[in-house]
């Protein structure tokens, strides 16, 4: 087994499950407060030489282990608490003595081998920074490879530089970070010949990197000469954007992902300009991506990236009546991307890797991997990459250190060997709704222990489900009527104590 270990440094200390749930709530909340500072005052005011902001970062990635590991919490026992007294946080210190006192004591964990081939070329991880901002010039692309990111797909090249707008992003939050993010940012606002020397630069410096052009042209022949330019400069494959939703000459992004003999004309005129390795860039901005995707790879792509952003629109100011993203006033729909889409990212990249067409075909997905966990859930599904751009944008390149620790931990406790092994492993666990099992159910679970007597799960089941609860206000407790529920499990989703679980399957009683 080709697996990176090491000697374990504190012994596992016996927590009980109490315990460990109360950890897995509280400390992400804590961690959630964080602002991940520049330069974070709390580290340099740790007198026992600890670095409690690296510590909340990877609470924040859903990195606890990788916490516990590399902070030794028993130095902050008796510490005054000088990080805290230091902290900016608008609405008051983190508790960050709170937080290392829920880390436990935790045993030095193995890591696997993450690297992996994709398209036939070498990556030292699954860990890219997708076509957009965050890979846009050569101190960016080379700082982020420097903090071991495996390759960058360079912002998207063509013939001309666009005119841009300003402003250009807008967000939507959810307890303080991204839950969505909206961009009107078109290709690379370099020239052509100033991208391309930047390629090569990075090539020639980064040997061991992988290099991605990300190309877009306006014509086939545009698209035959970008792809020339590619392979000269020295990139190890090329990626094909044809899902840009916003671009403003007619007939580019998008447009083309949704004509799938557009995408056959194009993809088969960059083949005829490259022997390097062709991705198809795929657009969600339609109903079923198998489709371009196919006429893709019989045009000769050697692999397929997705999800492109989403066409969307971000709100309105309704005092003004303003758009989202306002330019002077109006707004024109635009890209969505973030958390909110991985869903939307997941369902595509399924569609994909179970159709009979494209068995086979190396899938690099992108679409709201922020942690490790998602960036395994896409891998899981048949990805052999991920790409990742809105994390970067909020919290900079820096968090690749928790994707590459958390993944490479995780596959070792599964006995994955290498990353490898992960990919397509939960195939087979997606079908047709009609193929689901609709003879059993699965109740709902109360830990006494945990409710802290909300009523959320009555008010929800009252007035959202099968009026299965019951709620004693002088004791604030409920009950639960078997004969009325049905085991949708909506009072587990909106419990905020996580004092619901999942009980044993048992057959349907029958009517």
């Amino acid at each position: 087994m080709a697996i990176v270990s090491s000697e374990p440094v504190r012994a596992e200390s016996a927590e009980s499950p109490e315990k460990l749930k109360y950890r897995a709530r509280i400390l992400p909340q804590i961690a959630s407060r964080c602002l991940i500072c520049e330069a974070p005052p709390c580290t340099d005011a740790c007198s026992r030489g600890l670095d409690p902001a690296a510590m909340l970062r990877s609470v924040r990635f859903d990195n606890i282990a990788g916490a516990a590991e590399s902070f030794d919490a028993s130095l902050c026992r008796d510490c005054a608490g000088s990080c805290e007294t230091v902290c900016p946080a608008p609405c008051g210190a983190i508790e960050i003595r709170r937080a290392a006192s829920l880390l436990g004591r935790s045993e030095r964990r193995g890591r696997a081998d993450l690297s992996i081939e994709f398209c036939g070329v070498k990556c030292e991880n699954p860990f890219f920074l997708s076509s957009s901002v965050v890979a846009s010039g050569y101190e960016m692309c080379a700082s982020a490879l420097r903090m071991g990111w495996a390759g960058i797909v360079y912002k998207t090249i063509g013939c001309f530089v666009p005119e841009e707008v300003s402003p250009r992003f807008d967000a939507l939050y959810g307890s303080g970070s991204f839950s969505g993010f909206r961009n009107l940012e078109q290709i690379s606002d370099h020239t052509t010949d100033e991208n391309f020397e930047i390629l090569a630069r990075l090539k020639r410096e980064f040997p061991t990197k992988v290099i991605v052009a990300s190309i877009m042209g306006r014509n086939e022949e545009e698209w035959t000469y970008l792809a020339k330019r590619s392979e000269e400069c020295g990139a190890d494959m090329i990626e094909c954007n044809f899902s840009c939703p916003h671009m403003s000459v007619h007939g580019l992004g998008a447009d083309v992902g949704t004509d799938p003999e557009l995408v056959a004309a194009y993809t088969a005129a960059v083949r005829r300009g490259t022997g390097l390795p062709v991705l198809a860039k795929m657009t969600p901005n339609l109903s079923h991506m198998e489709l371009p995707a196919v006429a893709a790879v019989r045009a000769g792509a050697d692999g397929l990236a997705a999800i492109n952003t989403i066409k969307s629109l971000s709100g309105l100011d309704l005092e003004s009546l303003e758009p989202g993203l306002s330019v002077s006033g109006r707004s024109a729909v635009s890209g969505y991307s973030g958390k909110a889409v991985k869903p939307i990212a997941l369902r595509f990249i399924s569609d994909m890797a179970n159709c009979t067409e494209l068995s086979g075909v190396p899938i690099s997905g992108m679409g709201g991997v922020e942690s490790w966990r998602d960036a395994a859930e896409f891998i899981s599904l048949g990805c052999s990459n991920v790409q990742v751009t809105t994390s970067v944008m909020e919290y900079g390149y820096r968090i690749i250190d928790d994707l590459i620790d958390g993944l490479s931990a995780y596959l070792y406790e599964k006995g994955m060997s290498n990353v490898g092994e992960l990919v397509g492993s939960a195939l087979g666990t997606i079908c047709r709704s009609d193929e689901l099992d609709r003879e059993t159910v699965e109740y709902p679970k109360f830990d006494r222990s945990l409710c802290v007597g909300c009523g959320r799960c009555y008010v929800s089941c009252r007035d959202a489900g099968h009026q299965a609860l019951g709620f004693d206000r002088l004791s604030r407790s409920v009950r639960l009527d078997p004969k009325k529920c049905v085991g949708c499990q909506l009072c587990r989703l909106v419990c905020p104590a996580g004092a619901i679980t999942k009980s044993k399957r048992i057959p349907k009683k029958k009517l």
